[in-house]
């Protein structure tokens, strides 16, 4: 047991981990096998358990329509969502506090409310050809001001979600005025004139939600759909990436443990040489280094989460998130190659959920800053403001 763990937050432990469980594991090798689609009528089950329970509202304030939850309750709730594969756990929106913060009213009536209770969907319009982890730099698609409209222009890949979604938060640049070459995001409802779908490319993992590339040509959108003042869409995208990444590093962390899990229960049983191959070392090795790997990535999480309850400088929370994904994505994949392993030639069947880890967790080394952006941006948290600040 985790010495800072909560009444609270074992509470959610459990709800979430029934709900897994008992809902959404059952359905993987479905979801496997059809690629990635659920009967729509499970879908909808699925969706409406989730709602239910409050999920898509889970970091922002009961007054504001949620439930309230700190960082560290939400990660516990993410890494029992992180026990079920095909991404069957994303289906739900999720309203983030920035969201709450920053929407105009216009925006909380119109997209945040109806995210809240399903009626809505978002995707997430940032990454480029050119820009995947150089966001700030390299972004070229922009947005012009005409009068009380935004013209956008540019090309957007691997928009995960978008198929499933009602609308775009885009990032672009300012074309022109004072705040010209600065960050701004945008909301783009899907059906808006001149957003053409390109391309949606096939991925190793089998997901409905797709990873869809889009061109926005010429799209204009009123100016009621800028998030904020122009020139801060930087400021969302970090608070972002720091929810994301701590997101991912939670769900490696149930990853890791239902594959242990799986592993150690398939070792028990299965005989070679007439003897079970939980009693091999070289079996108990590979557990054993996998519980170690998983608690001290756990450990790394919680840590984080609770430095991020405290209101610790963001710029030293940055620096932490990018730790604790960097370890636990690694992780992750280590004992997801180990379990492979365990299991034979039945880690190599996409029924096993050992095959289907290994092909998903694979991405969580990539997306939201490969690992070795993560290791720059930790090198530069350690030359700026010192060890003692990574580690406390």
């Amino acid at each position: 047991m985790y010495s800072g763990m909560t009444p609270k937050a074992l509470e959610w432990q459990k709800k979430v981990r029934k709900f897994v469980n008992d809902e959404l594991i059952p359905w993987e090798v479905h979801a496997e096998m059809n690629n990635g689609e659920l009967p729509k009528d499970i879908e909808k089950k699925h969706n409406k358990i989730a709602l239910s329970m409050g999920l898509a509202g889970m970091g922002i304030s009961k007054e504001s329509g949620g439930l309230g939850l700190n960082f560290f309750e939400q990660m516990i709730i993410w890494e029992q969502l992180g026990r079920v594969t095909n991404a069957l756990s994303w289906c739900f929106p999720e309203v983030q506090d920035w969201m709450v913060k920053h929407f105009s009213t216009y925006q909380k009536e119109n997209y945040l409310a109806p995210l809240l209770n399903g009626d809505k969907r978002e995707c997430y319009a940032i990454t480029e050809k050119g820009a995947g982890s150089d966001v700030d730099g390299s972004i070229e698609s922009t947005a012009e001001k005409k009068g009380e409209q935004y013209i956008i222009n540019g090309e957007k890949w691997y928009v995960t979600s978008a198929n499933k979604a009602d609308f775009f938060i885009l990032q672009a640049k300012i074309k022109s005025g004072s705040n010209k070459d600065k960050h701004s995001l945008f909301i783009v409802d899907k059906n808006t004139e001149g957003i053409e779908h390109v391309d949606t490319p096939l991925f190793s993992h089998t997901y409905a939600h797709h990873h869809s590339i889009y061109r926005f040509k010429n799209v204009s959108i009123s100016e009621k759909n800028i998030i904020g003042n122009e020139g801060i869409g930087m400021d969302y995208t970090h608070s972002w990436f720091r929810h994301e990444r701590l997101g991912i590093a939670a769900r490696c962390c149930g990853a890791a443990e239902r594959l242990i899990e799986e592993a150690t229960s398939f070792a028990k049983e299965r005989e070679s040489f007439g003897e079970k191959i939980s009693n091999y070392q070289a079996i108990q090795f590979m557990l054993a280094d996998s519980v170690n790997d998983l608690a001290a990535a756990r450990l790394m999480l919680y840590e984080t989460c609770k430095a991020h309850d405290a209101n610790q400088d963001v710029k030293i929370l940055h620096g932490k998130c990018s730790m604790v994904k960097l370890y636990a994505s690694e992780m992750a994949n280590r004992i997801a190659d180990r379990a492979v392993q365990i299991f034979g030639g039945r880690g190599y069947m996409r029924e096993n959920v050992a095959e289907r880890y290994y092909r998903e967790l694979r991405a969580d080394r990539i997306w939201e800053g490969t690992s070795e952006i993560h290791r720059i941006i930790i090198a530069n948290s350690l030359y700026k403001r010192g060890l003692q600040s990574l580690i406390e």
